[in-house]
């Protein structure tokens, strides 16, 4: 693997990756305390409408996909803040038609052949010089907004209620929450895939999570994590030549797995 490191594209999808890991850390965090797990599964597969749209119209794959994932997440948002009881079912219709939009645009685009694949599973080995500077804009963007907003997002997350008691605008921070988790999904799908996307964003959490007491500190566990898993996972996939998101997966599951066996004997030992 150290020869690798000579390559262009082997250091872009190691910068890619741990800008991606960052965000996602930080991103999921807020995804699995506000329980938008579902939420952000439906706009990374609607996202794919974003990917036909832009092959159709010969955009960046990144404008396309963020334009229609952002569109989505406000329409997301009034569902679910205005019609709680129909979320279900408008989810998965959007799930549905966004994938069949970018199926359909992808097939009336002439003289295109490119495996979806990739898209489907990620291709962080394909990043090039303007995905970094997409990624580390939006990473840019998330942190400040983290750290100017934090106590807001923070009471929000924890009890919408008594922050709405406060004065603070709930919808509008329920609301710039999936946007930046479907600007955080689009990202990932370069890395993983949009298939895999909803591990990225869950397990480093899961595992952050159960050592944290804090957001804050949950935040930074989970980026570390995801990092150290993508890493691992791109010399799993450049060592036995396999799919690199899928790679970066199953060695977060693995690690989850080993997480939860660690804790099971711990709490035998204390039971003992």
């Amino acid at each position: 693997m150290i020869e690798a490191l000579s390559y262009e594209f082997v250091q872009n999808a190691l910068i890619a990756g741990i800008l991606v890991s960052i965000a996602s850390g930080i991103i999921g965090s807020l995804i699995v305390v506000n329980r938008m797990v579902f939420l952000a599964g439906g706009i990374a597969h609607t996202a794919y409408g974003g990917i036909g749209m832009a092959i159709y119209f010969g955009l960046p794959i990144f404008l396309g996909a963020s334009i229609f994932a952002v569109v989505s997440a406000f329409i997301i948002a009034f569902i679910t803040l205005n019609h709680r009881h129909r979320m279900d079912t408008f989810i998965g219709l959007m799930w549905a038609v966004g994938m069949a939009l970018g199926v359909v645009l992808v097939d009336l685009t002439p003289g295109y052949n490119v495996d979806l694949m990739s898209y489907l599973f990620g291709s962080i080995l394909a990043v090039s010089h303007n995905d970094l500077y997409y990624m580390g804009g939006l990473l840019a963007l998330i942190v400040f907004i983290m750290v100017f907003w934090y106590r807001d997002i923070l009471a929000v997350s924890y009890d919408s209620e008594y922050a709405s008691l406060r004065g603070i605008n709930v919808r509008f921070f329920y609301t710039l929450i999936l946007i930046l988790s479907a600007l955080t999904v689009v990202v990932a799908i370069k890395v993983v895939g949009l298939i895999l996307v909803i591990a990225l964003l869950t397990i480093p959490v899961y595992i952050a999570e159960k050592l944290s007491n804090t957001l804050y500190m949950m935040m930074i566990l989970s980026g570390i994590f995801s990092s150290i898993f993508t890493l691992i996972g791109l010399v799993f996939s450049y060592s036995y030549d396999i799919s690199s998101g899928a790679s970066i997966i199953l060695i977060s599951a693995l690690s989850l797995f080993a997480f939860l066996i660690i804790g099971v004997l711990k709490s035998s030992k204390f039971d003992i």
